[in-house]
């Protein structure tokens, strides 16, 4: 396993020069042990996910502006909480483990809670509850894998880590699938089997995964390599609010988290996708709950080699790369293409961005800060995403599906435009 070198890896995210290369190339135990929290907690959130869309639209009747509207709020809530989650966790020297227990703790009460809420306004406050964990829970989880990763292997950690998240996100679909086919009241079985994993995932997290910084050492100095000047002698900074937000005043934070932000609003979340691909097809209903498998089984098997292409190409062409691959996807929606091909670059799209992201931004940010320096490209991006649901469920019901999705896919171009003339330096 590899071992951080205070000197000039995981601690300070800078390479010696003077040295040939990085010491060892496997991830960090604390990136697998949470690679493994995630790989369980997924199962048991994509489950929920896997049915929820039926169960509202086809179940509870909600038409696409409702559903856009409990999707916006799925998402909207977790990017609130993202900078309060990155704040906490980076204060009293990093409480990186302590946040992220909190966050994942609150997803796990909301799946018992579903069995007892049926009407719009219940289910929306408990998606909500669920979203505030998620937005908890994520800028701590990867300030974790970006400080126990040394900056040039950064895009192979994020992606042994979505790697393992993701087949949590294969085998949930999977699960509620089998358990719809046996069970005779299949909605209320998947919820309870889904709270159970997720208590299980909370578990693991508490026994296996070090506290702080996840085992490593504090940088002696700032990094060099940081896009404002410091001096060897000046402080680090202060992991309080202002220092937080002040983080957008350097060139590369602010453009990647307006790029991501552009990007995100015109993203069509995936519960759309997989409607639409219904829609489209005539799915039956006890079907639906795997259409996600191929969107996952996609990103499973391209995360690991194209986080690593990303180290050796440029993490932000990957990215710019990544919204190519779902620019092509509604294509193929809007005409009529293989679902299979929808799905594989749909899988794509995630597998070239996700993680990739987030290593690009843990370059750009010191170590007392990653927590929030992270959170503010997520939460520019989470917000983007819930206008978005809300704007495409509105337009799929005053205009149609196919109206809808070429307006997206309109609107995906330009944002991809305008992010090529506003990218970071070409190093990140």
């Amino acid at each position: 396993m590899y071992v951080a070198d205070s000197r000039g890896g995981a601690g300070t995210g800078v390479r010696d020069a003077s040295r040939p290369g990085p010491r060892a190339t496997a991830v960090a135990p604390t990136v697998l042990v949470l690679g493994t929290v995630s790989l369980i907690t997924d199962v048991s959130s994509e489950m929920v996910t896997a049915v929820l869309p039926l169960y509202l639209v086809a179940g509870l009747g909600l038409s696409p502006l409702g559903f856009g509207l409990l999707d916006g709020v799925y998402n909207g809530f977790s990017a609130l909480v993202r900078l309060v989650g990155g704040h906490l966790a980076d204060r009293g020297g990093g409480r990186h483990k302590a946040v992220a227990a909190v966050g994942y703790g609150l997803s796990a009460v909301c799946k018992p809670a579903l069995l007892l809420v049926h009407s719009l306004p219940l289910i929306g406050a408990v998606l909500a509850v669920d979203r505030t964990g998620k937005g908890l829970r994520t800028a701590p989880r990867d300030a974790l894998i970006s400080l126990s990763s040394a900056q040039e292997t950064r895009g192979r950690a994020f992606g042994v880590h979505r790697a393992m998240d993701t087949a949590g996100a294969l085998l949930g679909p999977l699960v509620a699938f089998l358990i719809l086919r046996q069970a005779a009241e299949g909605y209320d079985a998947v919820f309870t089997v889904s709270s159970c994993v997720a208590a299980l995932g909370v578990l693991v997290l508490l026994l296996f995964v070090p506290g702080g910084r996840g085992g490593v050492p504090a940088p002696a100095s700032p990094a060099p390599a940081s896009p404002v000047p410091a001096s060897a002698d000046s402080p680090a900074p202060s992991p309080s609010l202002r220092a937080s937000l002040a983080l957008l005043r350097r060139r590369d934070v602010r453009r990647l988290t307006v790029c991501a932000t552009l990007l995100g609003l015109s993203t069509v979340s995936d519960s759309f996708v997989y409607l639409l691909l219904q829609h489209r097809l005539g799915v039956p209903d006890r079907w639906f709950a795997l259409l996600p498998l191929g969107t996952a089984a996609a990103f499973l098997l391209l995360a690991m080699p194209l986080g690593r292409l990303a180290d050796r190409m440029g993490r932000w062409r990957m990215f710019l790369a990544g919204h190519v691959a779902l620019l092509a996807a509604y294509g193929l929606l809007l005409a009529h293409g293989p679902a299979y091909a929808v799905l594989l670059l749909h899988g794509a799209f995630y597998a070239a961005t996700d993680g990739v992201l987030m290593a690009a931004a843990s370059t750009a940010v010191p170590d007392e800060l990653r927590g929030a320096g992270l959170a503010l490209v997520q939460t520019g991006q989470a917000t983007a995403r819930f206008a978005a649901s809300l704007a495409f469920g509105a337009a799929w019901t005053a205009w149609g599906d196919r109206t809808a999705l070429t307006t997206a896919a309109l609107a995906l171009t330009v944002c991809a435009v305008c992010a090529v003339y506003l990218r970071p330096a070409p190093s990140k």
